[in-house]
């Protein structure tokens, strides 16, 4: 993304050496790497917590497919039930309706 080769930071060290001159340099150096550490430091922290909450998510998802997949079986179990007593008083009427 931000690739920099040596002759770009060549140049920009020769028109920093100019713009600031020698005895600030060092000092504006110190300072530029600092605020630079700082920036990568939070950009990685927020990377952090998003993939985190990001995790957090996938796992509230999986908890409420599970829960779903759940309650699907309790009503597949019930509509069972269901069925098998309505076949049995189906096979009542019939023996009623024989005698």
């Amino acid at each position: 993304m931000f690739d920099i080769g040596f002759f770009e930071l060549l140049v920009i060290l020769v028109v920093a050496l100019l713009v600031i001159g020698p005895d600030k340099l060092p000092a504006t150096a110190r300072t530029v790497g600092l605020w630079v550490g700082r920036i990568k430091y939070q950009f990685q922290s927020a990377k952090r917590d998003f993939e985190r909450e990001l995790g957090a998510d996938d796992i509230r998802r999986q908890l409420h497919n599970e829960q779903v997949m759940r309650e699907l079986g309790e009503t597949e179990e019930a509509i069972k039930k269901v069925m098998q007593e309505a076949d049995e008083v189906v096979q009542s009427a019939k023996t009623d309706a024989e005698k």
